[in-house]
């Protein structure tokens, strides 16, 4: 028996098993580039439009911190890889980390790799089956968005460029995910190195893209953008993200064979002798198990509030002279252009928040598969105590990220040279949102406690809630669909008045959802699929 035995026949069993979550990320990416082509020609639709946006766009840092190099951005195919190109790649590049940690580092943890390694199984077959899947997602990830961006009528050769792309970053981080996965023994671990890594990439690219550009050179998805899709198209920087994918995954094959199942080439570090007393309890217990994610997200969304408070002051320079853009953001509500602005912005912001919220109340069902919760429900604490005090780390977590967000957005439009008398009501225009939130946490319960195999479920709902904000109206939405959604049901601040009834009747929703949820989960057995 070889150490590549039965690889073929594992990669078959993820397929079979994982298809589900594989089409939902290949299909969210390929639809977000389509859709992303369609609103940009929706929103300049003439050539007139796209010469204004792209003078607007060269002189503004922030912008371009964002979204990247200012390439090719008076055509069509420029403004789809401006807007969607340094998102895109960080999405893949999760799509990536995720699946790759969970197909290895997280077969291992869960005990399911041991019982494999049983059979005849060769000793890197497990790992060389996710290398293939993942890389699998991501070819098809970047032919599919090729193929759907000539169809709209795109350049080809700009097309396959920014598909290429794709592919390769993608496969980078697959890289760098499986090289942690043999040097730490937790999943958790290798999601946060993996992901601080991505971070990582994305900062130096905004730090050399507002500079001279050469310290993008030292980041992935900077060398992609490196190669200028529909702007005067160059292949050779996509040859270095070939060649540090051939080191990675190399790098993780030789440390492979050094260490042992299930362990990793660092030891984790042991805790202190004795638990401090709060961990004794359910909800000091869920508050440790999501501090790290807590933190993590709150740095994330503390960096997007400064980048969006620092574009406030030159809103109505830069989106004033683009009537387009200037109406879709105006039906935000009734204010002001920056008000206006700072609206569409909070809602952006509360969607991606939600992703935390989700990921929280989720923790429940993450608990019971693993087993853990048998444990904690092996003491004298009820279901019901035990779920809620995930939920309560959920509910308030969505209000401190949303703080984070107001007061970050607020304090740096002050110190940017817009007004400091603002903070309060920036503040207060970001928190609004936590009912909507909260009904997305509602759901994420109400699901795990009735139908717990349908959660991923919810995931979807948040991609359709996102979809809707930014897209709807161009892509012609019916309103009923559109009202699907709660945040379409948030008052708009700071550009529209604030009305309490609708979030009082979201916060009721969601408090209905959750009560549903938890009986639900005390009437089931634990561990049910």
């Amino acid at each position: 028996m070889t150490s590549l035995t039965g690889t073929l026949a594992l990669t078959r069993f993820i397929l079979r098993r994982d298809r589900i979550r594989i089409l939902v990320w290949i299909v969210t990416l390929v639809a977000l580039a389509a859709l992303t082509t369609v609103g940009i020609e929706g929103l300049f639709p003439t050539q007139a439009a796209l010469d204004q946006t792209a003078a607007a766009t060269v002189g503004n840092a922030a912008m371009i911190a964002f979204n990247g190099p200012a390439q090719g951005l008076n055509t069509v195919g420029g403004q789809v890889a401006f807007q969607f190109g340094s998102a895109g790649l960080v999405l893949v590049g999760l799509m990536s980390i995720f699946m790759v940690g969970r197909l290895t580092r997280g077969e291992e943890e869960g005990g399911r790799l041991e019982v494999v390694r049983s059979l005849p199984v060769g000793i890197h077959a497990n790992t060389l089956a996710a290398v293939l899947t993942v890389a699998g997602m991501n070819l098809a990830v970047g032919v599919l968005t090729a193929a759907v961006l000539i169809a709209q009528g795109l350049s080809v050769a700009g097309s396959v460029v920014f598909g290429v792309s794709f592919i390769l970053v993608g496969l980078v981080f697959g890289g760098v995910a499986l090289l942690v996965a043999q040097v730490t023994e937790s999943t958790r671990l290798v999601y946060g190195v993996a992901g601080a890594v991505l971070g990582a990439a994305y900062v130096l690219r905004a730090v050399g893209d507002i500079g001279d550009g050469t310290v993008s050179w030292f980041s992935p998805i900077g060398v992609a953008q490196k190669a200028r899709p529909f702007a005067d198209e160059r292949w050779w920087p996509l040859l270095l993200l070939v060649a540090a994918t051939v080191l990675l995954v190399a790098a993780a094959a030789a440390l492979a064979g050094r260490r042992d199942l299930g362990a990793g080439l660092v030891a984790a570090r042991p805790g202190p002798p004795a638990a401090a007393p709060w961990l004794g309890h359910p909800l000091g217990l869920a508050f440790r198990l999501q501090r790290g994610s807590l933190l993590g997200w709150g740095a994330g969304v503390l960096v997007i509030g400064i980048g969006y408070g620092w574009i406030g002051p030159t809103v109505d320079i830069f989106i004033g002279q683009n009537k387009a853009l200037a109406e879709m953001l105006a039906r935000a509500g009734g204010g002001s252009l920056t008000d206006s602005y700072f609206a569409s912005s909070f809602r952006l912001m509360a969607l991606i928040a939600t992703g935390f919220a989700i990921g929280s109340a989720l923790r429940v069902r993450g608990e019971e598969t693993s087993t853990r919760a048998d444990l904690v429900l092996a003491t004298p604490v009820s279901r019901w105590r035990f779920a809620a005090s995930h939920l309560a780390v959920a509910f308030a977590g969505s209000v401190i990220l949303l703080a984070i967000v107001g007061l970050a957005t607020g304090l740096t439009y002050g110190l940017a040279g817009g007004d400091m008398g603002s903070v309060p009501r920036l503040f207060g225009a970001a928190l609004v949102y936590a009912p909507a939130m909260w009904i997305m946490v509602g759901i994420a319960i109400a699901l795990d406690g009735l139908v717990p195999r349908w959660v991923g479920v919810s995931w979807a709902i948040l991609v359709a809630c996102i979809v809707e904000g930014f897209l709807g109206a161009v892509l012609g939405l019916p309103r009923w669909l559109e009202d699907l959604s709660p945040f379409e049901h948030v008052p708009q601040l700071p550009a529209a008045s604030l009305t309490l009834l609708p979030l009082v009747v979201m916060s009721a929703i969601a408090a209905g959802l959750t009560f549903i949820g938890l009986t639900g989960l005390r009437r089931r057995d634990i561990g049910r699929i």
